[in-house]
């Protein structure tokens, strides 16, 4: 079943952008860190906007990789020194967050260093989280049973969806 189509995931990210920018329009910059593809997908739509929105708003793209099925065991990666974001502002970007382990293990990357702040931004929340992980900005939360997934389509120039089975 179709719970966002294309419209509504386009107007959901003009949402999620204009909450960004008021969220850190007294900052110098922004670090926004894309999880995975999805995420990635999610985060480059996100900053396209607000650079649409305000174009001398300052923003860094950068990659979380991590292994949602083996977070521990498998090294977590990023595209930029971990230590040049000391008293700067991380923002953790997915598609969905559902127990919230993924983004838990995302954020725990960032525990060598003292950043100013750390916010996390998705598409869709579901409210049934398994670890403490809260999410600052959120284009549609639903509550779901346990045993529905959410999927996210966001490809290239394809119609995108989200959908619940």
């Amino acid at each position: 079943m179709n719970i966002l189509d294309d419209k509504d995931i386009k107007q959901k990210i003009t949402r999620l952008a204009y909450q960004i920018l008021e969220e850190y329009i007294e900052e110098k910059k922004i670090y926004v860190f894309g999880i995975n593809n999805n995420g990635n997908r999610l985060k480059d739509q996100l900053i396209d906007t607000i650079t649409k929105i305000s174009p001398s708003f300052n923003i860094e793209s950068h990659e979380i990789r991590l292994n949602p099925a083996d977070p521990i065991g498998t090294e977590i990666k990023t595209n930029i020194d971990i230590q040049k974001l000391n008293n700067k502002n991380v923002l953790i970007i997915d598609d969905v967050a559902s127990t919230g382990r993924t983004l838990y293990y995302a954020s725990s990357y960032f525990q060598s260093i003292i950043p100013k702040s750390i916010k996390v931004g998705v598409l869709v929340d579901r409210k049934h989280k398994s670890f403490p992980i809260h999410v600052d900005f959120v284009g549609r939360s639903l509550a779901t049973t346990v045993n529905e997934n959410i999927l996210v389509f966001i490809e290239n120039n394809d119609e995108w969806k989200a959908t619940i089975n």
